[in-house]
Parts: structure tokens; sequence; C-alpha cells
């Protein structure tokens, strides 16, 4: 096992441990300790309704996640590499990057219905931002000789896209694309937890009602893992060889 992955178990390991010891000294309705949520996290698995609903969530994440990492590269690159551009709408990304999820949210619910496209509305509205910023400046740094070598050889624009500016971007597009999985996700939980009938949200909202924070923590800590478990089999790797490739 790499020396990463080792050190980030034993630091789950203590805040377990840290976990379980504040357990004992709260009350039991309020911190219920981690073999205690375990046990819950068995059973909504085995007999409970929590893959359904962690599916709901997953494809939603995943459909927002395409959209805000698509639209946001592309208006990214543009911003970059036209200034006029950028200066006419530096205002806009700024505006919208400081515009809270609650407040995206509901404004799509009432504008555009209790429905799945406000849903990936709000969460797409709240993530290009971010995703814009971070590939701009990847674009302002790209390498002006790459772009006269690609000219010099009549590469087109497809070309000179696929074997020069998207290489160049690549520790960019991660950079965006991992940030952006951890942000939207929680996102996605806001919109749920506001609008939805299915998804995580949904549920955290019913245990809240019930005060049921045994439920909460079990679901939560569920797609905490899957969500960690695509960090590591999909994001890690491919920055890993990002990282080759530059080097």
């Amino acid at each position: 096992m790499p020396p990463r992955l080792v050190w980030q178990a034993l630091s789950l390991l203590l805040l377990a441990v840290v976990w379980h010891g504040a357990a004992l000294v709260a009350p039991a309705a309020t911190l219920p300790p981690p073999l205690e949520v375990g046990r819950a996290l068995v059973v909504a698995v085995t007999q409970g309704d929590l893959l359904r609903h962690l599916g709901v969530t997953l494809a939603r994440v995943g459909a927002a996640f395409v959209l805000s990492l698509s639209l946001g590269t592309a208006l990214g690159v543009a911003l970059g590499r036209m200034p006029l551009l950028d200066r006419i709408l530096d205002g806009w990304v700024v505006f919208f990057l400081n515009l809270p999820a609650l407040v995206t949210a509901i404004l799509c619910f009432v504008w555009f219905g209790l429905g799945e496209a406000a849903a990936l509305a709000a969460v797409a509205v709240n993530k290009i931002p971010s995703v814009v910023v971070t590939v701009r400046e990847g674009a302002r740094a790209l390498d002006p000789g790459y772009d006269a070598v690609a000219l010099a050889y009549r590469f087109g624009w497809r070309k000179s896209l696929v074997h020069v500016v998207l290489p160049q971007l690549a520790p960019y597009l991660m950079a965006a694309a991992r940030s952006g999985l951890a942000l939207i996700w929680k996102i996605v939980l806001v919109v749920e937890l506001l609008g939805r009938s299915d998804g995580i949200g949904f549920k955290l909202h019913v245990f809240f009602q019930n005060f049921d924070v045994t439920g909460i923590l079990a679901y939560s800590l569920a797609f905490i893992v899957v969500v960690q478990a695509i960090e590591l089999a999909v994001l890690a790797p491919l920055d890993r060889m990002t990282r080759a490739w530059r080097g």
C-alpha cells in the first residue's frame, strides 16, 4: 500500500477514536458512537433504501459535473484567449462566483419549478464560474510558441485543440475536476434537501425532521465513502498521468 494511503488510513482511525471518545461524554441522541452508525449503515444498505437514493444522487452529481466542466472549460478557454471578451464578462464571473448556492437553488425552483432540470441548473450555475476561473488562468499561460508551430503546420482548430491546447491545460482541468467533484456533491445535497423527493439530500432532510442523528451520519458517511472511492480510482490516476506527461 502506498505510504499516502497508509497515513490516510491512520488519520481516519484517529478520527474514529476521537469520535468514539466524544460520543462517550455527549448525549446518545446527539452524537452516536461510530459502531452504532456503522450498524445503521449496514442495515440501510441491506434492508433500506440507501442504495436507491445514493444512485439518484450520484446520477445528479455526474450530470452536473459533466455539464459544469464542459461549459466552464469552453468559457474559460475563450476568456483566456480573448482579452476583450474577458474584460466584458469578468464582472459576470465574479458575480456568479459569489452567488450563494442556496440562493441559486431557491431561484431556480421558483422560476422553473421543482423539476430535474431546475436542480441541475442550480448546481451548474454555482460550479461553472469556479471552472472558468481555473481554466482561464491556464489559457492565459499557454505557450505562444506552440501556437506558432500549429499555425505553420496548418493544424486547423480541431487538431490544435487536441494536440496543442488541451495537453497544456491538463493540470488546470484536473484541478477544476477535483475541486468540482468536492463542491458539486455538496451543492446537489442542498438542492435535493430543498426541492427533490429522492436522493441523499432528501433523506437527510427527513432524518433532520425526526432528529435522527444516526441516520444523518450513516447516509452522509456512505456518500463520502463513494466520492472518496471515485477520487482514488479515477481522478487520482488521471492526475498522475497528467504529471507524468508533463515530466
